[in-house]
């Protein structure tokens, strides 16, 4: 006689496939509630800085476009033509990303920085070279002692001041340049826009005003409770606009309003408002009440 595979008896078998059914039937409704629970949340994305000049648009991480906004201010406190902060913004692009990297590569082990300046070829110390601010400096102190640079091709501009082992992928990176410095110096107003997820914390205009300060020089402002206002007027004031907005996620800043334009980090664009046209007003994130 033959062996038989054992079988388990119909009624068994249709409890089995019953209970199953329920068990994933609880699963879905228990995976609906949640949803339903949660469909108030703002969901995260992925966060971008746009700057739209010059016939073309390009993007930035928050952190790459903050560093941006610091090369162009520093140019800005400077007096120097907006040409200066599109030869600068290009090099740092080439060389570090817009990324304050505290490495070097084969060529220069010792290159640090936005601009990848060596501590050894007298560009300042390590400590130094990895400060923005400073760096920026530095490289405008070498930029200005070339000849003609305004009218120089980016690439030869750029190479006289780096002396890059790659002189022609600067050029790359120039509309790029010209798109970020034409805004973050004020010359093409509300052309820097950034959609970032909700403020993490709280933020302090008091903050605001000391990292501005900082990059810019000494403002005339007042702290209202949760808002910066600083006195500017024209190119300067959109300049100081498009950096608060550039610095969002860092500081912490909702809203930002200058010359009858508002951007509003719900919406992440610039906006008709009745903001005037003699003083930025930065709103940053309210402490949570209750």
């Amino acid at each position: 006689m033959g062996y038989r595979t054992p079988q388990l008896p119909t009624r068994r078998k249709g409890v089995t496939v019953l209970l199953l059914a329920a068990a994933f039937a609880a699963a879905v409704v228990l995976y609906l509630l949640v949803l339903a629970a949660n469909s108030g949340d703002e969901k995260p994305f992925r966060e971008r800085c746009t700057a739209t000049a010059n016939g073309g648009t390009f993007s930035l991480t928050p952190e790459q476009a903050s560093n941006a906004a610091t090369i162009t201010a520093v140019a800005v406190a400077r007096g120097l033509p907006p040409r200066a902060a599109s030869i600068a913004l290009a090099t740092a692009v080439q060389e570090s990303g817009l990324r304050n990297i505290g490495y070097g590569d084969t060529a220069g082990p010792d290159s640090r920085g936005l601009f990848q300046q060596r501590p050894t070829q007298g560009w300042g110390t390590e400590e130094q070279v990895m400060d923005p601010v400073y760096a920026a400096n530095a490289f405008y102190n070498a930029l200005e002692k070339v000849p003609g640079y305004q009218d120089l091709p980016i690439t030869v501009a750029a190479q006289t001041v780096q002396r890059s082992a790659y002189p022609d992928a600067y050029a790359d990176h120039e509309p790029e340049g010209r798109a970020f410095a034409s805004a973050l110096t004020g010359q093409s107003p509300a052309a820097l826009t950034c959609r970032l997820n909700p403020a993490a914390a709280p933020g302090n205009p008091e903050t605001v005003l000391s990292a501005m300060s900082y990059v810019y020089g000494e403002q005339q402002a007042v702290v209202l409770g949760d808002v910066l206002l600083v006195a500017a007027e024209g190119e300067y004031g959109w300049s100081l606009a498009q950096w608060a907005v550039a610095n969002a996620k860092a500081l912490d800043i909702n809203e930002v309003a200058y010359d009858s334009r508002t951007w509003n980090r719900g919406t992440g664009e610039w906006a008709e408002s009745d903001a005037p046209a003699t003083q930025v007003a930065i709103h940053v994130a309210p402490v949570a009440v209750g």
